[in-house]
């Protein structure tokens, strides 16, 4: 599966192309991933039922968490999220950059997948955890899946994609490496061959790039921004090098915060409906041409 979309307005992928999203990285690739996140947001201090998914692009990883959460979902592209309405209807869903977008509420869990990779600064970074910890409930946690890390990253040749039933189908290449081991980004070229249903067949060629960060800088922004940070190896049945994910668990406050924003007196030991949890850190990459 490829990275969904972030700080990426301008890459066609996720424009014009998004319609083609479902063939070229389909739900069904999410389903172990999507199973693993849903573990890991449960191991939060609160009883996870609302979860905001930052970066939520075509709505592929929410197909399978809605299932377990009440989803918020955002996205920068409009045309990713009409992708996404289309799945997930049931689901809120607004237009936002996940750096600065403030819905004035709190969730149990906050969830940014794959589309992080776009943040290619550590100024962007920040910026992204903090919105995370602004919208994140006390007692609850944030899980981000980072498809790579500094410490382990290698060149990646990958492919993929699908056919419907209307006749289209849609395959993809993917070539990723590392210009300047010096910087915090990588790049990736993305060949995509669209066939329509009359047979017809295009090819489209897209250059993305996306960031890389060492461990220790995701742990130092997690804790900066006040979370409880933690490095995770994900658990995979997939033929590759398991990601390390990143959650933060924002500790119980004095008072709590209600989905307003206004303060409450904590409830006594008998209702605060609080209760831990084992953390089972698996996940799989959403590994989709970066979206």
């Amino acid at each position: 599966m490829m990275p969904v979309t972030a700080n990426s307005a301008g890459y066609r992928l996720y424009a014009d192309l998004a319609p083609w999203w479902p063939l070229i990285s389909a739900p069904q690739e999410y389903t172990e991933e999507a199973a693993a996140a849903a573990t890991i947001l449960n191991s939060a201090a609160v009883d996870v039922h609302e979860v905001l998914e930052l970066g939520s692009g075509g709505g592929h990883n929410a197909v399978h968490l809605k299932g377990h959460f009440s989803l918020t979902l955002v996205d920068l592209s409009e045309d990713m999220l009409a992708v996404s309405r289309r799945l997930n209807p049931e689901s809120a869903h607004h237009q936002g950059d996940m750096r600065t977008i403030r819905l004035g509420r709190t969730f149990d869990a906050v969830f940014v997948h794959d589309a992080v990779d776009y943040m290619t600064t550590e100024a962007d970074l920040r910026q992204v955890i903090e919105t995370a910890f602004v919208h994140c409930r006390p007692g609850g946690v944030a899980l981000f899946v980072p498809d790579h890390t500094a410490e382990t990253f290698r060149p990646v040749t990958d492919h993929g994609g699908s056919d419907g039933q209307d006749g289209r189908g849609a395959r993809y290449l993917e070539w990723t490496w590392d210009p300047d081991p010096g910087d915090t980004w990588i790049r990736s070229e993305y060949a995509f061959l669209l066939r329509d249903a009359g047979g017809s067949v295009r090819v489209v060629h897209e250059t993305h790039r996306t960031g890389l960060f060492r461990r220790a800088v995701w742990l130092g922004l997690l804790a900066g921004a006040g979370f409880h940070a933690e490095a995770i190896t994900e658990q995979t049945s997939e033929d590759r090098t398991p990601r390390i994910l990143f959650t933060g668990h924002r500790l119980a406050e004095p008072t709590r915060r209600a989905h307003d924003g206004a303060g409450h007196d904590p409830p006594g030991p008998e209702g605060c409906g609080h209760r831990g949890r084992g953390r089972d850190g698996r996940a799989r990459r959403d590994r989709r041409p970066s979206s």
